[in-house]
This record gives structure tokens, sequence and C-alpha cells, in this order.
């Protein structure tokens, strides 16, 4: 995600719906964002056709 920081928030989310998986995102390095799929279910999910959307906040400074 070009211009992102560490420190910035981060949110992911994916274009289907489940309670089998749940979604942790945050700014790896300068302009990267790493998103992690954690399967919380007995079952098998497969993630590989759904398209996923990030969006970085930048942090505020006082």
């Amino acid at each position: 995600v070009p211009g992102a920081r560490r420190g910035d928030f981060a949110d992911a989310s994916l274009d289907t719906s489940s309670i089998a998986f749940v979604l942790d995102c945050h700014v790896w390095s300068n302009n990267s964002v790493r998103v992690t799929a954690r399967n919380v279910s007995a079952s098998t999910v497969d993630l590989a056709a759904a398209p996923l959307s990030v969006q970085v906040t930048k942090r505020r400074i006082p």
C-alpha cells in the first residue's frame, strides 16, 4: 500500500462472509501491509478466489 508507514492503522476485509476465519492486518514495513487469515473452525476454508480489500489510515500525532 503506497504511503503506509509503521504505526498507521490497517484493516482488511474479504468479499465473502464467513465466521470460519479471522483476518489480522497491520503495516509490516513502509509501503507494505501483512494480512493473516486464521481458520477458527474445524472445516477447510478456501480463500484463493476471494477478493481482498485493505485500508490504511494515517496515525495522527498531536
